[in-house]
């Protein structure tokens, strides 16, 4: 088996994986990060959406090997992005403050879309956030306090409401 290194939540990590792994089995099943959850093994849900270089990514849609030599950042890892540490991304924050999630489910790949999001579009619209969120579905929320909260986070993270 092929030794996989990669930076996951800021720490660099190896482990040993079949080229077949996916990375959504690495996350959850090699590495105990349960936060990137599995809803339909297509890669239509969005609930395992992590971030890769930065970027919204499906990983049950993205081979594990495909993530060597580069950053992973997964839900459990964004508190570690907040200066300080410890605390609660503005995202995670927004969601609790508007009810943004019911069950939960979802919430992880919601909350990682909308991080990528806002990283590359400060300031979206409601229609840009709807966009962005194409890909997540909810069978809860009805979307709407989902997008209040990305319009906080918006707001949190660069000053003005969305």
């Amino acid at each position: 088996m092929p030794t996989l290194s990669l930076t996951l939540n800021g720490r660099a990590v190896s482990a040993e994986v079949e080229t077949s792994t996916l990375l959504v089995e690495l996350l959850r099943e090699q590495l105990g990060l349960t936060g990137t959850h599995v809803g339909c093994d297509t890669a239509q849900c969005g609930a395992c959406t992590v971030l890769l270089d930065g970027r919204a990514v499906k990983s049950c849609n993205q081979l594990a090997v495909q993530a060597a030599g580069r950053a992973v950042t997964t839900i459990e890892g964004l508190a570690a992005a907040v200066p300080g540490g410890g605390a609660l991304h503005p995202v995670q924050e927004a969601f609790i403050a508007c009810h943004g999630l019911q069950c939960g489910y979802c919430t992880p790949g919601m909350v990682m879309s909308a991080v990528a999001l806002l990283s590359e579009n400060p300031r979206p619209s409601e229609a840009e956030i709807v966009d962005a969120l194409e890909g997540n579905l909810c069978r809860c929320t009805g979307y709407v306090n989902i997008v209040t909260a990305v319009q906080q986070a918006a707001g949190a993270l660069h000053g003005a409401k969305a």
